[in-house]
């Protein structure tokens, strides 16, 4: 694995221009007021999972389209009160899993959902339990070619959707603090935590490791592996749709919601990564709350960097700075 990308001198000060649609606001603004006017339909029943120390409940909740998402809330068994809560967003190709993989946040004391990726969920873990009713157009495999042709279209449009139908379900919870609520996610999950930070504009933190989605369009360029490969695919196939793809694509890049986050993040960048190039990475950091109205302060953002490491990223080590970072919020 060699060090490809650009020097660590450049990538920390790297703030390339990205393409952002005029209307972005407006798109997204619309999206929300649409799932929103679904019912957000919160059912939690009790989960079995034979776990003492902790409280498991099966969670689902209406994202986007009203469409149910299932999800695990978990928290510390016995415990009294509101407490401080984490969303978290899973990885690409990943499901919520089964409840016991699940247990970091509700034994450091706070109440913790884990989303389910609508659609995905097998390719590794343990599984997924929420399916995409929308269809597409033609597509590479994968998800990120589902619905190239048209933003509206878009798989990520619905999943960033859930993203912060999530953060409205946790705080409708019993048991939550809903003022101080967290967001947090590996790749992809990190992907979908910067642009729920960029939706809600009322989050404690953000946690955002190795996050995919960023410098959508460097990624394709210089990532060797998939997914950003599934997007050079199908342009081998489709030659005369760049344009067209990469303005669908520039309504779901990380970098565009991460402008207009409000919350302090703490954000893990690996050197080597084949996946998330770094630069995609620093190109999120370094825009981050730049889009703020006038008068708003810029948002304190850390970054902690693994210089030998590939998308594996920091792993354990990363969740110990997560945890110290969380005690300080």
């Amino acid at each position: 694995m060699p060090l490809y990308d650009l020097p660590v001198t450049e990538l920390r000060t790297y703030a390339p221009h990205v393409d952002e649609p005029e209307d972005f606001d407006a798109f997204w603004a619309r999206t929300l007021d649409e799932t929103r006017a679904h019912p957000l339909a919160l059912d939690a029943c009790p989960a079995d999972a034979r776990l003492r120390t902790v409280e498991v409940q099966d969670v689902t909740f209406a994202g986007f389209g009203g469409h149910p998402i299932k999800a695990w809330y978990v928290r510390p068994a016995g415990e009294a009160g509101d407490l401080p809560a984490v969303v978290q967003y899973i990885g690409y190709g990943g499901g919520r899993g089964l409840p016991h993989e699940h247990l970091l946040w509700a034994s450091a004391g706070y109440a913790s959902l884990v989303m389910d990726t609508r659609g995905q969920g097998g390719t590794w873990g343990s599984g997924g339990a929420t399916a995409d009713p929308v269809g597409h157009a033609a597509a590479r495999p994968g998800s990120m070619t589902r619905g190239i042709d048209d933003p509206h279209d878009h798989y990520y449009r619905r999943l960033f959707t859930d993203g912060v139908r999530a953060v409205e379900a946790v705080r409708a919870l019993p048991g939550v603090d809903p003022a101080r609520v967290v967001v947090t996610g590996i790749s992809q999950g990190g992907g979908i935590a910067l642009a729920v930070a960029g939706l809600v504009p009322d989050l404690a933190g953000v946690m955002a490791d190795v996050p995919f989605l960023c410098h959508i369009r460097r990624g394709v360029e210089i990532a060797p592996t998939d997914p950003y490969r599934e997007v050079a695919g199908y342009l081998a196939v489709h030659r005369d749709e760049v344009d067209r793809v990469f303005r669908t694509l520039s309504y779901v890049d990380a970098v565009n919601f991460a402008r207009r986050a409000s919350a302090p993040a703490l954000v893990s960048v690996a050197l080597m990564d084949m996946t998330c190039p770094p630069s995609t990475v620093y190109a999120a950091v370094n825009h981050y709350g730049t889009a703020l109205p006038d008068g708003v302060a810029r948002p304190a953002v850390e970054v902690v960097e693994y210089a030998f490491n590939d998308h594996e990223g920091g792993q354990a080590h990363q969740e110990a700075r997560q945890l110290a970072w969380l005690a300080e919020r």
